[in-house]
Formats: C-alpha cells, sequence, structure tokens
C-alpha cells in the first residue's frame, strides 16, 4: 500500500528526485542576477525625465518583486538553447524594464535628494541578509 502524501499523487519520494532534477540556478537571488546579467546588459540612459532608476531599488516592493520575476524567468528560460533568451527578451525584459524605468513606475516619488545620487547612478547593493542565495537552501 502507497500513501500519497503530496497534491496530485506526489509522495516525499517523487518530490526528493525533482528537487534531484531541477537544474542549478546561474544567480543565486534577484540581487545577484541584477547586478551580474541584467544591469550589465540592459544599458539604457536614465536621466530622471524620460527614464527612472533608484539606487536603493531594494526599498521598493514593486521594483523587487519584478526583479525578482526577471530572474527567476531567465533562469527557466536559459535552458531553451533555441529562443528562450530571445522570449525573455520580449516577453519580460522589455516588459518589466519599460514599468521599471517608466517616470511614472515604481521610483516615480524618487528624486534626485531621494534615493538617488546625481553623480552615482549605479544601484547599491542591498542590506545583507536581504537576497539570500536560493542556490544554498535548495540542497
Amino acid at each position: 500500500m502507497t500513501i500519497n502524501i503530496g497534491r496530485f499523487g506526489e509522495d516525499a519520494s517523487d518530490k526528493a528526485e525533482e528537487a534531484q532534477k531541477l537544474p542549478e540556478l546561474v544567480y543565486g537571488s534577484a540581487e545577484e542576477f541584477l547586478h551580474e546579467q541584467l544591469l550589465p546588459t540592459y544599458v539604457r540612459d536614465v536621466d530622471g525625465r524620460s527614464a527612472k532608476w533608484c539606487i536603493e531599488w531594494y526599498f521598493h516592493p514593486e521594483a523587487v518583486s519584478r526583479i525578482e520575476a526577471l530572474w527567476r524567468a531567465w533562469e527557466h528560460l536559459r535552458l531553451d538553447g533555441a529562443t528562450g533568451i530571445s522570449v525573455w527578451w520580449k516577453d519580460h525584459a522589455d516588459h518589466h524594464m519599460s514599468m521599471l524605468l517608466d517616470p511614472r513606475g515604481p521610483f516615480y516619488k524618487c528624486d534626485m535628494q531621494k534615493h538617488r545620487d546625481p553623480d552615482h547612478l549605479e544601484p547599491k547593493k542591498a542590506p545583507k541578509g536581504w537576497f539570500p542565495d536560493v542556490r544554498t537552501q535548495r540542497q
């Protein structure tokens, strides 16, 4: 007799097998993805009028959620060697970055005196512990 613990007939051994099959993540957090992949490849002129960004982006829940979505989608779609990255750009990066950079987007209340350093537009790292490396939590 087999006792199913999970939904739809999954038992603990099925979940353990599935966890072992998960591909290793390239980036361990949304923050790491932002600094190592997204920002170096998605280069825009951020002038505060036509495009806006906050160097302390992690204080903006919508921005964190969108960057997390971009990271998760990228990790999934990078595995499609044919069109995955193109789909990521078209369906994810172009959409979310347009929303993030929009002057009326999540950073609309930030200006050069709040959360913005006019001489340093490179986003800062979030305080330690805000974005733990999920790769260590998957093992």
